[in-house]
């Protein structure tokens, strides 16, 4: 499946008690074919009121605390499987409501952000996440600068620039950023440039996955960091490579991701090695 172009894979684990593994993951991620940016595992319920727990796996066999592309992809396929179209999913970094509207379009409820630096988290102590010391390039004339930092589940920094997101080596700077001593979880690292007080022009290299056509949370933290630096109010169109993505911070402080999301084509595969078959024919 796909979610604005993030390429996500959704793997049925219902029923069973293993796990996606590592291997597997880089198994499935070393193909043409199968070339993806998360997997979302779908397994039995854990807690009493959920639909499933899902597991969420990176294309480097890490694991993700949350992937809003992805969640969109979990409902529409369980709506299609089971014509219910509303679902609580229960994920390490808690519960998450997905619903699939009337016009295709679906709504997940991410939760409430988190700006604390303990949180998010960071290697060292800032009172104001809203801009912390960290910059790449010369220090008389950095490149990037000063990025405001949260967490929607999992760690994101977000670089504000004034120009064209795309004059930025991004696939060059991603990988330092991401590993960056300050983050002890990594992060997901984005360039945003404000154009509309309604509107945000966002690229970004993705924790676990490199540079991707859309991340939903990512989106997210920029929407909620653009709204408590006052660059943006609380309702906001974030367009991404892959397309736009409608974000509202609401008054109860949850973060509400509403967009797309489409099925490519369906599979088998072995959780355990990655080996797979597409529409009856060996991989």
């Amino acid at each position: 499946m796909n979610g604005l172009g993030n390429q996500i894979v959704v793997v049925d684990m219902r029923g069973r008690a293993d796990r996606v593994t590592p291997a597997a993951a880089i198994a499935i991620n070393g193909t043409a074919g199968t070339k993806f940016d998360q997997i979302m595992a779908i397994h039995d319920p854990r807690t009493p009121g959920t639909a499933n727990y899902i597991e969420i796996v990176n294309s480097d066999g890490s694991r993700a605390q949350a992937c809003g592309n992805g969640m969109r992809c979990v409902v529409q396929a369980l709506t299609a499987e089971q014509g219910r179209h509303r679902f609580t999913f229960e994920t390490v970094a808690g519960l998450l409501f997905g619903e699939e509207l009337e016009d295709g379009l679906i709504t997940v409820d991410m939760g409430t952000p988190k700006f604390a630096w303990y949180e998010i988290p960071l290697a060292e102590e800032f009172m104001d996440t809203r801009q912390i010391e960290l910059q790449i390039g010369p220090i008389e004339a950095p490149v990037l600068h000063s990025p405001s930092v949260a967490s929607m589940g999992n760690p994101h920094a977000t670089f504000w620039v004034q120009d064209d997101v795309w004059s930025y080596a991004l696939d060059r700077f991603g990988p330092m950023l991401e590993n960056h001593p300050i983050f002890p979880e990594r992060a997901n690292i984005s360039i945003a440039q404000v154009v509309a007080p309604d509107r945000i022009i966002l690229r970004t290299w993705e924790r676990g996955a490199g540079l991707t056509e859309a991340c939903g949370t990512a989106a997210c933290a920029a929407a909620v960091n653009g709204a408590r630096t006052r660059r943006t109010g609380r309702n906001v169109t974030v367009t991404l490579p892959g397309g736009d993505l409608r974000i509202a911070w609401r008054d109860d402080d949850h973060v509400v991701l509403t967009g797309p999301a489409e099925l490519e084509w369906t599979g088998m595969v072995d959780p355990q090695t990655g080996a797979w078959t597409r529409d009856g024919a060996a991989a």
